[in-house]
């Protein structure tokens, strides 16, 4: 079983990947992608024009590819982001437009829907928030993408909030996190 943890922490002392990490304990081997290491690049004119190329000709073995092909192949994903002002990281929304390939990840039917090409049966969102998280945009939108393009049939959050508020408990808040991810039925 390949596991693929997406790491969109950039603190060193990051929340976040330490819940991450308690998850990956539980999941045993994984393989990691440093986003703030990885240097992605969102599309541009041109490599917009390279990849749509590529696509036409339906060669997905191009480098361009890689973390597309690297990401269907996963059986489960774990991604770290931590929860910033209603979203996520933009280094993790980069990764995202690199992964989302019509042709590796999904693909359309003829009727216009999009149908998962991904092998992974489960998606964990992590995310700590110095408050509380009202709307969470960011795991719905990764929810959505990965169970209405790339075919993820379980897609669950786990977090840890309010860990900056004035007299918080902080090692309470982030135990009950902790417990939280060692009950998940994996």
């Amino acid at each position: 079983m390949k596991t693929l943890f997406i790491n969109a922490c950039v603190r060193e002392d990051s929340r976040t990947r330490e819940l991450a990490k308690r998850l990956l304990c539980r999941l045993g081997e994984y393989e990691e992608i440093n986003l703030e290491e990885r240097g992605l690049l969102p599309l541009n004119a041109e490599r917009l024009r390279r990849r749509d190329e590529l696509s036409a000709a339906k060669d997905f073995s191009a480098p361009e590819f890689f973390e597309a092909r690297r990401f269907a192949e996963a059986d489960k994903i774990v991604v770290a982001a931590p929860y910033w002002d209603l979203m996520f990281p933009s280094l993790l929304k980069i990764y995202l437009e690199n992964v989302t390939v019509c042709g590796v990840t999904f693909y359309y039917t003829e009727e216009g829907i999009p149908k998962g090409l991904c092998r992974a049966n489960a998606l964990y969102y992590v995310a700590t928030a110095g408050g509380p998280i009202f709307k969470n945009f960011g795991f719905d939108y990764v929810s959505a993408l990965a169970r209405d393009f790339y075919g993820v049939g379980k897609t669950e959050f786990i977090s840890a909030e309010g860990l900056d508020i004035r007299g918080a408990d902080v090692e309470k808040i982030m135990k009950e996190a902790k417990d939280k991810i060692d009950r998940l039925e994996l």
